[in-house]
């Protein structure tokens, strides 16, 4: 899925009505007022540099229908035109792919002490073993030399907007 820090209300209603066991309105609604109060991250922290790899197939999915993926590429779009936000695009057809094993996150703190993130269906977890860490960070950088290039990414994301 697309990340939480790029996903648009419509996207985020969307994935979650769609959950099992179903999630109450009230539920939905908090959960979507959370998110989008942490994605004020992404322009109060231009100091903060902000690396995302998205899978070409999430855009093609159409989750929400044509109207949320055409606003969703609209939106990422417009972060990706953020200079502390670089968005990539990991092409249907790639040979060699680091996060086969699934979703995860490289985090930094100020004082730069590394920690890693990993999702998936019913839970995510923080992790804080520097040899845990390590393989994130293998995993990271053998990434960052697979999808498209920034320039070749947003030129896909307009196609994409434009195909519609």
């Amino acid at each position: 899925m697309i990340p939480g820090l790029l996903q648009i209300p419509a996207y985020v209603r969307r994935l979650l009505a769609d959950r099992l066991p179903p999630l109450a309105d009230e539920q939905i609604e908090a959960r979507l007022a959370a998110r989008l109060e942490r994605q004020r991250l992404l322009h109060e922290r231009p100091n903060t540099a902000f690396s995302f790899i998205l899978e070409e197939h999430l855009f093609l999915r159409d989750l929400g229908g044509e109207d949320v993926t055409c606003e969703l590429l609209d939106h990422i779009l417009d972060l990706s035109e953020l200079r502390n936000v670089e968005i990539q695009i990991m092409p249907l057809v790639r040979h060699h792919h680091a996060a086969i094993d699934g979703p995860m996150q490289l985090l930094e703190t100020p004082d730069h002490q590394w920690f890693g993130y990993l999702e998936g269906q019913l839970y995510g977890q923080f992790v804080s073993d520097p040899k845990v860490v390590s393989v994130i960070q293998m995993r990271c950088a053998s990434m960052r030399s697979q999808p498209l290039s920034l320039e070749d990414s947003q030129s896909l994301m307009q196609r994409m907007r434009g195909a519609r």
